[in-house]
């Protein structure tokens, strides 16, 4: 199977939103915190036009089967690196999973970041969600910080302290 990794393009929008619908209904059961219907986490067009971020695809007999960005970010002033590069938009079509496609984007945004000399590289996964875990730590990333979170409305009565 060949698969081609390649920077995004405006062509590419009407299928990458269709993605980011995907990444929202795979996050949903983990994040209640998310409003119903209808949202949007990205400007992809804003992605597009930064040269502090790249878009990019991978292509599969010329359909759309993925997708990831990476963002330089400043770090915070007491770590060690200056920059650091995020990853996220990280989807891959329910019906090319299992192939190895992600580690391929992955592997390109690394590329990408090295090109720009940034090394440190952070994303986001929610806890319950096992199967990515996985297969970031396979690709050489490590657990780093847990967020925790309390909502007083979930807890009737107050706390249980």
């Amino acid at each position: 199977m060949e698969i081609r990794i390649r920077e995004a393009t405006e062509q590419d929008i009407e299928k990458l939103l269709t993605f980011e619908q995907g990444v929202i209904e795979a996050e949903r059961p983990f994040d209640p915190t998310l409003k119903d219907g209808h949202i949007t986490y990205y400007d992809l067009p804003g992605l597009m036009a930064s040269n502090q971020a790249i878009l990019a695809v991978a292509e599969h007999q010329g359909e759309l089967v993925a997708s990831g960005y990476a963002r330089l970010e400043p770090a915070k002033p007491y770590l060690k690196h200056e920059q650091h590069a995020y990853l996220g938009f990280m989807f891959v079509d329910p019906a090319h999973r299992g192939k190895g496609i992600n580690r391929l984007i992955i592997e390109y945004l690394i590329e990408w970041a090295r090109s720009q000399s940034i090394h440190e590289l952070r994303l986001d996964v929610y806890v319950e969600n096992g199967p990515a875990i996985k297969a970031y730590e396979k690709l050489g990333f490590s657990k780093h910080l847990v967020e925790m979170r309390l909502n007083t409305e979930d807890q009737p009565g107050g706390l249980n302290l």
